[in-house]
């Protein structure tokens, strides 16, 4: 049921409280669009038993929405007067400071406010906010504070839930902590992250399900503003819809100039993306803009290929993880890719669920090959290696001594010349840096093979303190080892120009 008087009720118990920042200090708060609805529905959408019918509210929008606010004045509606004697209200985040700022916001609502100010003790050392009336706190918790077990909370806001560094504080704070409570609030209030194996990722597509209807979960209230992964994020459009408190908290101006800087500066496509489009993304720092890699939709074919040169890298990877190799094909200034990615037949779905990218699919399509059980069966990798340098002529493949075995001799056996290529800055400067060059001015022909798109999409770079690079995962558990299967076959390949430097030195006069 939809009761409209407790929600305006709850909507004007907020709206007499000011804000506490900036050009908007001392006014009164009254909600956007945007905030108006998640009040009114946590609030009015009551079960048979007269309970709220929603415990979990998971709330997403890009920064600048002015989210501390919001989940300020949810904290103290629940706090002041949700009904509840012994009230326990915790603000959760990865730090003090982080959980500090929401914390600040209240306080600061609170002392604007005489009559709960009369009601009301803060104590800023302990960072809490107490009611004795009702024996009820507001109460400031981190991933760093060491007591988090025996807690009651009657409201839980986890704000940047996408900054926990693991799931300890929300397994804590989640699990049986409410079950004595008739209607407790979990409030997750958060900007997108940069690891899709993270507590976040996972609430994250548990929302979108649920929003989908592809899960029935009616105590479940997911809310998010994004830009989707098929909408421009160049379009102001795409901006508007993404960014609810527009022309509030946030200029489109300001976003105009974050964007500006974004297509300038590659490395900064990336914090646009997350922090003004609120879209996942799959590295801290972009190497090269997605876009320029998609740009390129040049295929490759195959049977145009057979029986001309090339030269292969080999990423062998752990027993139960991806294993891939390249044949790059020189033709004029372009470089065309042929890349073989294999996976463990048996852990192919489990890996799907933690990778959150569709293998079987791209298995069906020819993109991923199985192999026999739960480890990589590198007699089945022999074998098709063999089967290419059938086909084409492999003048040589690169591998990382780090993770090789018994199978490069086999391979050096049958002919094929391996040359090692560690996995350091002064072997993989030169290709990484070749790579760059080849994918900016498209001439890098991937054929766009989902397998190796999705891993350079996962890649950032490693720099170190002489300026050079190579590939990295970063924080990231996601693959990039088609991605640096191709580097490491650059780094083998015959150029067609070499420096006279290469062959006499540098001169002395």
């Amino acid at each position: 049921m939809y009761d409209k008087q407790k929600a305006e009720k709850a909507v004007k118990f907020i709206e007499k409280l000011k804000h506490t920042k900036g050009k908007f200090y001392g006014k009164d708060f009254v909600l956007l669009p945007w905030e108006r609805e998640v009040i009114e529905k946590l609030f009015g959408s009551i079960q048979a038993d007269g309970y709220r019918q929603y415990r979990t509210i998971y709330v997403s929008t890009p920064k600048k929405q002015g989210k501390s606010e919001i989940a300020a004045a949810l904290g103290l509606k629940c706090l002041l007067a949700d009904g509840e004697m012994g009230g326990e209200v915790y603000c959760c985040a990865v730090d003090r400071d982080q959980a500090t700022m929401v914390f600040d916001v209240a306080a600061e609502m609170v002392r604007q406010n005489k009559v709960l100010l009369n009601h009301c003790k803060i104590n800023e050392s302990r960072k809490r906010i107490i009611v004795h009336s009702t024996n009820s706190f507001f109460q400031v918790l981190s991933s760093e504070s060491r007591t988090k077990h025996g807690l009651n909370p009657s409201c839980i806001i986890f704000d940047e839930l996408h900054a926990q560094p693991n799931d300890k504080l929300w397994n804590v704070m989640t699990y049986d902590s409410q079950v004595t409570r008739t209607q407790p609030i979990l409030f997750v209030i958060t900007t997108a992250g940069n690891d899709k194996q993270s507590i976040c990722y996972k609430q994250y597509s548990y929302a979108k399900k649920v929003q989908k209807g592809l899960i029935e979960d009616p105590h479940y209230l997911p809310i998010i503003y994004e830009a989707t992964e098929e909408e421009d994020w160049n379009s102001q459009k795409v901006w508007e819809k993404a960014n609810p408190s527009l022309g509030q908290t946030i200029s489109i101006a300001s976003i105009r100039a974050s964007y500006d800087k974004a297509v300038e500066v590659p490395s900064e496509e990336n914090l646009f993306r997350q922090y003004r489009l609120n879209q996942w993304v799959s590295q801290e720092t972009r190497w090269i803009p997605m876009s320029v890699w998609l740009s390129q939709e040049e295929p490759v074919f195959e049977a145009q290929l057979l029986g001309q040169t090339c030269w292969s890298g080999l990423d062998l990877s752990s027993v139960s993880d991806i294993t891939a190799y390249s044949l790059l094909f020189r033709d004029g200034k372009k470089i065309k890719t042929i890349t073989r990615c294999f996976i463990p037949e048996e852990t192919m779905i489990r890996k799907e669920r933690e990778d959150h990218v569709p293998y079987s699919s791209w298995e069906k399509l020819g993109y991923i090959i199985k192999t026999r059980g739960n480890r990589i069966d590198y007699d089945m990798v022999k074998k098709w290696i063999f089967d290419d340098a059938k086909k084409f002529h492999i003048q040589r493949m690169g591998f990382d001594p780090w993770n090789s075995s018994q199978m490069v001799q086999d391979l050096m056996d049958e002919g094929i010349e391996m040359v090692e290529v560690r996995q350091g800055f002064k072997s993989l400067n030169p290709p990484t840096k070749e790579f760059e060059v080849l994918v900016m001015e498209g001439n890098f022909i991937h054929g766009n093979n989902p397998v190796l798109s999705n891993h350079f999409d996962n890649v950032t770079l490693e720099i170190d303190a002489a300026g050079n690079i190579k590939p990295s995962k970063g924080k990231s558990t996601q693959k990039i080892d088609a991605l640096v299967a191709n580097i490491i076959g650059l780094a083998v390949m015959d150029k067609e120009e070499r420096s006279v430097y290469e062959d006499r030195g540098v001169a002395t006069l």
